[in-house]
């Protein structure tokens, strides 16, 4: 799955993180290239990713074995509940411009803790996340519904604020219980 070309289009892309996602359901050990000589190419000739996957930062949802790729393959953000903030963007921003990603995904997952701690009163700076999260999911009370109503919104934010010709934003739902991802939120 190793992707040495620049600038691969958001829909080869997508179809990559769909067959990845497909060997990560049948593997049992990672599949992506983290071979010796894999890491000397990407020292020598720089990352090529063919993704940006803006994930949350749970210990169980794992891009790069999710998508069965390996060193070099995906751009990864990685923050609790998926938020979008300035800082998120410039990586976003980053990688479309620097890097050639042509496309972005926006991967929430089931039982995500902070999409459940938005519901409750949280202070210090996990009061940052939390409230990003009650401005996307409302009142909305069945986890999942909440869950997806998050990814959209910082799909939504990355596409209004980066407004990137040519790169595709796509909200996904990992299903921590089977390994499943989910690109049709509808």
């Amino acid at each position: 799955m190793s992707n040495t070309e620049k600038n691969v289009s958001a829909g080869t892309a997508l179809q990559k993180l769909k067959a990845g996602n497909q060997a990560y359901l049948r593997s049992v050990n990672g599949v992506g290239d983290i071979s010796p000589e894999r890491r000397l190419y990407t020292s020598q000739n720089g990352q090529r990713p063919y993704a940006v996957v803006v994930g949350c930062s749970d210990s169980r949802v794992i891009p790069e074995s999710i998508f069965s790729a390996g060193i070099g393959d995906l751009f990864v953000i990685r923050v609790a509940g998926n938020v979008v903030d300035d800082i998120q963007l410039g990586s976003i921003q980053y990688a479309t411009e620097h890097l050639g990603c042509k496309l972005v995904v926006v991967l929430g997952h089931t039982g995500c803790g902070a999409v459940g701690a938005a519901s409750g009163h949280n202070d210090g700076f996990v009061k940052y996340i939390t409230d990003e999260i009650k401005q996307a999911i409302g009142d909305e009370k069945d986890a999942v519904k909440a869950s997806i109503l998050n990814v959209k919104q910082s799909v939504t934010k990355i596409d209004k604020l980066l407004n990137m010709d040519g790169v595709k934003v796509v909200g996904a739902l990992y299903h921590t219980d089977s390994g499943l991802v989910d690109f049709d939120l509808s």
